[in-house]
């Protein structure tokens, strides 16, 4: 993979996920903003485009160890894709959440009154899981069965697709949008956490929420990366073979 400064963020973590590290590094979201350019990512963060150009080449240039090895996302059918995100990263999310909201509960009542930046990252994070619970049912219930049963109609080779919602793009611009609120909420909750840095008065109650919570927040680049940068353009593409 040939890498340019007008390479597209999205594009290039699709094709080798080993790239996300580097714009993870570099403060790039490559998750909810995965559609823009190096050129102008790297105009927001004020960083050089040319080395971050130079680091990502040499990423993906690199022969990747067995332990490092990742799957070729790209690569699989869509209904499989489908299915890992609500098995693996939907039902990570589903367990995570009370585990965390527990957590958290416990540090704002211990130590809300010396960092009420606590609160404000209970607060974020109730209202992530509120909304991610809801947003999930409706990729489960509504998006991803159609998604199936367009791979099912593509391998009958038959055009009886009637979309509920009139084309799979309304499901899938509305998810996006969703997408962005969350990935927005977390940049909150980093930025309060101190990049998940507990303070030098914290507990180990303290640190492991911090830890779990940066844990979600990794799943969650990797759920939403799958389904921006992967998922949604190639069943729009399937769609569009229908026509």
């Amino acid at each position: 993979m040939n890498i340019s400064k007008e390479s597209t963020i999205g594009v290039i973590v699709a094709e080798d996920y080993r790239a996300a590290s580097v714009f993870e590094q570099a403060g790039i979201d490559f998750c909810c903003n995965g559609n823009r350019s190096i050129e102008i990512a790297c105009r927001v963060q004020n960083i050089g485009a040319e080395e971050l150009v130079s680091r990502l080449q040499q990423t993906v240039d690199a022969s990747p160890r067995k332990e490092d090895a990742v799957s070729d996302y790209k690569s699989w059918p869509l209904d499989l894709l489908a299915d890992f995100i609500e098995k693996k990263h939907h039902r990570y999310v589903t367990e995570q959440i009370p585990v965390i909201q527990s957590l958290l509960e416990k540090i704002v009542r211990v130590h809300g009154g010396r960092h009420p930046e606590l609160a404000e990252i209970k607060a974020h994070f109730d209202a992530c899981a509120k909304e991610l619970t809801a947003h999930m049912k409706k990729e489960e219930l509504m998006l991803f069965p159609f998604i199936r049963k367009m791979v099912q109609a593509k391998q009958a080779e038959t055009k009886d697709l009637a979309a509920p919602f009139g084309t799979v793009q309304n499901p899938i611009r509305m998810m996006m949008h969703e997408h962005d609120t969350e990935g927005e909420r977390f940049r909150k909750i980093k930025e309060l956490s101190n990049q998940y840095t507990a303070p030098s008065d914290g507990c180990n109650t303290y640190r492991a929420a911090y830890a779990t919570l940066q844990a979600f927040e990794d799943d969650l680049h990797l759920h939403i990366h799958l389904e921006n940068n992967i998922l949604f353009p190639k069943s729009v593409e399937l769609e569009s073979s229908f026509a």
